[in-house]
């Protein structure tokens, strides 16, 4: 059994039907990085996001071209769109009249008070969220200057600016992001903003890195805020293709016991008493049940010595003996699979066993 969380109260936003905050469960986002005129590759990633659990998506509308094209995205997509609108008020303006269910703004390139003004009525008029997403790396150079650097105190202050110009505009329908490259700044950051503020917040590490490092970054600082209880909503950033961006996040969630969703796939290490390939075998595994929604363990041991254990805890084990792979479900043995057909054979068991055990 899990640690217990006492989350931080934070009001709630509503986008395009999913809840943000205020107790509502934890969302798992990403984003799409084809370029967003081509509509049929924006929304085949967003399908392909959509299955491995993201339920709601960010969209990047750098021109006109782009805030044009999202109208179709937005009619076909299965989830909520967020627009990410930096520079140009016209495109926030243009995407809010298109139909996005929530707009990000970054204040370090979106500043004017009377476009702060406008978008704000507008999104007001829409019942449209705003993100106010501050990255270390695009602060105010005045607040660099006052607070000493890029630091937990001159990312609240920038923070605190826009928010101040929305409130003015009584504008609160708002989420808000503190992000940094380094884990430990945006750990300092969110802290900072869960203390002095009710807004909820987005978190994420900007720029973590390719695939292995971004993953590690995110989860540390990821980790920590969520279990002190700060955070309504994430994104793993990752370079390259964001296929395992919600994949990740889930995995966050899981393991801290926040939220489940998909199999969740566990294995040995390995070591000289191995008597099957545990790493191809658990990747097999793990590729098959992608997309498949179920609060179930698959375990793949390597041999009998932890084996059995694992098979005990796990709903359904692979475990490797002297005479191939022996089944485990629910901690009883069900004999030996065939290695021919391991992958269709996994897929009818863990089917049927979710199956079993939704009824």
């Amino acid at each position: 059994m899990g640690i217990r969380i006492n989350r931080s109260r934070t009001r709630k936003v509503i986008a395009g039907g999913l809840p943000i905050g205020g107790g509502s469960p934890i969302s798992v986002q990403s984003m799409t990085n084809v370029p967003t005129t081509d509509v049929d590759a924006v929304c085949s990633q967003i399908e392909m996001l959509a299955t491995r659990g993201a339920e709601i998506v960010r969209v990047a509308v750098p021109d006109r071209e782009s805030a044009i094209a999202l109208r179709s995205i937005i009619e076909r997509s299965p989830v909520p769109i967020v627009s990410d609108i930096h520079f140009d008020p016209e495109l926030a303006i243009m995407v809010l009249e298109a139909g996005t269910d929530k707009l990000r703004l970054n204040p370090g390139n979106i500043r004017r008070k009377a476009d702060i003004w406008r978008i704000s009525e507008k999104a007001s008029e829409l019942q449209v969220p705003i993100r106010i997403g501050v990255n270390s790396g695009s602060l105010p150079g005045d607040l660099r200057d006052k607070y000493g650097g890029v630091n937990r105190d001159s990312m609240w202050a920038a923070a605190k600016r826009h928010l101040e110009l929305f409130e003015k505009a009584d504008f609160r329908n708002i989420v808000l992001s503190l992000k940094s490259s380094d884990p430990m700044l945006t750990v300092e950051a969110n802290r900072l903003a869960s203390a002095e503020c009710d807004y909820p917040l987005h978190l994420g590490v900007t720029e973590a890195g390719p695939r292995l490092t971004g993953s590690v970054r995110s989860a540390v600082a990821l980790s920590i805020l969520l279990a002190e209880g700060i955070g309504d909503t994430v994104r793993i950033s990752l370079s390259g293709s964001p296929e395992k961006e919600p994949v990740v996040a889930w995995e966050i969630l899981s393991s801290l016991d926040i939220r489940r969703r998909f199999p969740r796939v566990i294995s040995c290490p390995t070591c000289a008493r191995t008597r099957i390939d545990v790493a191809g075998l658990a990747e097999s595994v793990q590729e098959s049940l992608e997309g498949k929604v179920g609060n179930i363990t698959v375990a793949v041991m390597g041999c009998e010595v932890n084996g059995p254990g694992e098979a005990r805890e796990a709903d359904v084990a692979l475990i490797g003996t002297p005479s191939g792979i022996q089944l485990f479900i629910d901690g009883k043995s069900k004999g030996m699979i065939p290695e021919s057909d391991l992958e269709g054979y996994l897929d009818k068991i863990v089917d049927s066993y979710i199956q079993k055990s939704e009824k």
